[in-house]
């Protein structure tokens, strides 16, 4: 598994967090964000690493921000992206297994980095379920390329 992890400022310290994660499950990953204090605008950071999970550059995405609500907006506005903000680990579970998200949101200010961590290694090693939850899926697709 290949993983994209960006933040804003406000979600630097989670990310470094999930970071390590990454690294103890010895998943390969990019770091595309900030590593400033001063503030940035979410978009700037978001955008790209949706669009480079959405060509298939990468195969999840990890997006941290303060609350998670600026990015996973931003992420969903890309064709391909199923952005699922998550702040529990049961959420986490299902959006792998029924809605097959592709990219994580998070908020630093919302969830502390223990329970980050267990959302970003459940929602890592949960896999699709596929059978009527790929229809749905498909219905959305649909409409997204309508």
């Amino acid at each position: 598994m290949n993983v994209l992890i960006t933040a804003d400022h406000a979600g630097m310290t989670l990310r470094n967090e999930v970071k390590k994660l990454l690294d103890e499950m010895d998943i390969t990953y990019e770091d595309a964000g900030c590593s400033c204090e001063t503030s940035v605008d979410y978009p700037d950071y978001a955008l790209p690493a949706a669009e480079r999970v959405a060509n298939g550059e990468f195969d999840r995405g990890i997006f941290i921000c303060g609350t998670g609500i600026g990015m996973s907006i931003t992420a969903n506005k890309v064709k391909g992206i199923r952005c699922a903000l998550v702040s529990d680990v049961y959420s986490a579970k299902l959006t792998r297994q029924h809605n097959d998200s592709n990219v994580l949101a998070m908020g630093e200010r919302v969830i502390g980095p223990g329970l980050a961590r267990e959302i970003a290694k459940v929602w890592l090693e949960t896999a699709f379920d596929g059978g009527r939850h790929t229809n749905r899926l498909d219905k959305v697709a649909a409409y997204e390329n309508s």
